[in-house]
């Protein structure tokens, strides 16, 4: 891998901002592949996604997944000096809610099913990049810094995002934490 940068904040602390900025500021929009993770299934997502796609250069290419990377990048990172990921956190949330919606029915064994898919996920994101041989920035929310959720997706969520994050952390060039919109560099 080229370089792996890791830009993670709360909500709208402009980190998506900030990253999109790192890859603007170098060079040629053509040699950008974003990665859009989500899957906008109601309205309001609808319109996020939509501020997002207004947002980026019309050069970039897109490519919008969540899963199977080991495949998908072959082919839509070919010739890409620069991958921006938009946002791990989506991603592992869809890979969670694959398994089922109402996780008050499932059984305890699920989480850690929910948990290892993720992790391979990221897993084969990583090995993907790095044989791309590309600058990989890849978004993420920080999670554990508000109270223990309620109910038992929500505390899944936070657990899995959070150690997922904390593996890719480990093993980023550079991490950075946003706050107000102010990046502050911690690795």
């Amino acid at each position: 891998m080229g370089r792996f940068i890791l830009v993670t904040g709360g909500a709208r602390s402009g980190k998506s901002s900030f990253a999109e900025s790192l890859v603007k500021e170098c060079g040629n929009e053509n040699d950008v592949l974003y990665i859009a993770t989500s899957i906008p299934f109601d309205e309001e997502m609808k319109k996020r996604v939509k501020k997002h796609k207004e947002r980026r250069p019309s050069g970039w290419t897109t490519l919008e997944a969540y899963r199977d990377f080991d495949i998908k990048l072959d082919k839509a990172g070919a010739g890409k000096k620069y991958i921006l990921l938009d946002c791990i956190t989506i991603m592992v949330s869809n890979i969670i809610l694959e398994k089922c919606i109402d996780w008050n029915i499932l059984p305890e064994n699920a989480e850690d099913e929910a948990e290892m898919e993720a992790v391979r996920e990221v897993e084969k994101l990583l090995c993907a990049v790095k044989a791309l041989n590309v600058t990989f920035i890849a978004v993420t929310n920080e999670v554990g810094m508000g109270i223990v959720p309620g109910n038992r997706l929500s505390r899944v969520f936070q657990d899995i995002a959070g150690r997922v994050n904390q593996m890719l952390a480990k093993n980023a060039d550079e991490v950075y934490f946003c706050v107000s919109g102010i990046p502050v560099r911690i690795k």
